[in-house]
């Protein structure tokens, strides 16, 4: 196990990784999902915001940023038309599925269920983006997903106390992390149509 003080290394490294997004999105480079961007702050800005409240301090800095730096992308995403992706039903039915996820991490009273429906509110509203890193990974940038991967990884290491409530969600961020890495950074969706064409031919 590292220092719990390690967070905020990793905090400050996912918050890199987004900011080069946002960067490569007011560039018009990258194209994010606003349905996806959107959500990713919501959760993480209300969760922060209770933290707060209940004397957290700065130990709630971490779910902040969380928060967010998808807001600035999100926001950044209207700086430039090319920046534009056109959201499908799709996109709108996995954002309306997420939002009532989030509202059952809102108003439950038991941890496992609160971090579950978190977790399942985070999966739809990516879902849009995962599809999208598939059929069109040059759209996305790799260094957000990068470095929320190191932020999980720094998180897990500081935990002394493995609960369901401390750990799902890390593991979850680490996970869809990697696969975005891998969507996003070696483009496997591509190289399978390609092979795909190519057998056919």
């Amino acid at each position: 196990m590292i220092d719990v003080h390690f967070i905020y290394v990793g905090t400050a490294i996912g918050a890199l990784g987004t900011a080069i997004y946002l960067r490569d999105t007011l560039r018009g480079t990258t194209k994010p999902n606003r349905v996806t961007w959107l959500l990713w702050a919501i959760a993480p800005l209300l969760a922060s915001a209770v933290e707060f409240r209940d004397g957290i301090g700065l130990r709630a800095l971490p779910t902040f940023m969380i928060g967010f730096m998808p807001l600035l992308v999100f926001a950044g995403s209207f700086h430039n038309p090319a920046a534009l992706w056109k959201i499908r039903r799709l996109d709108y039915a996995c954002g309306a599925m997420s939002v009532v996820g989030t509202a059952t991490w809102l108003f439950t009273q038991n941890g496992v269920v609160a971090i579950s429906a978190a977790i399942g509110a985070d999966f739809l509203a990516g879902l849009p983006t995962m599809t999208k890193s598939w059929t069109n990974p040059e759209t996305e940038s790799v260094a957000s997903y990068v470095g929320a991967v190191i932020n999980s990884a720094v998180l897990l290491l500081t935990v002394t106390h493995w609960t369901f409530e401390v750990a799902a969600f890390p593991i979850f961020i680490l996970c869809i992390g990697t696969a975005q890495v891998i969507l996003v950074g070696c483009r496997p969706g591509p190289r399978l149509r390609r092979a795909g064409r190519a057998a056919a031919c």
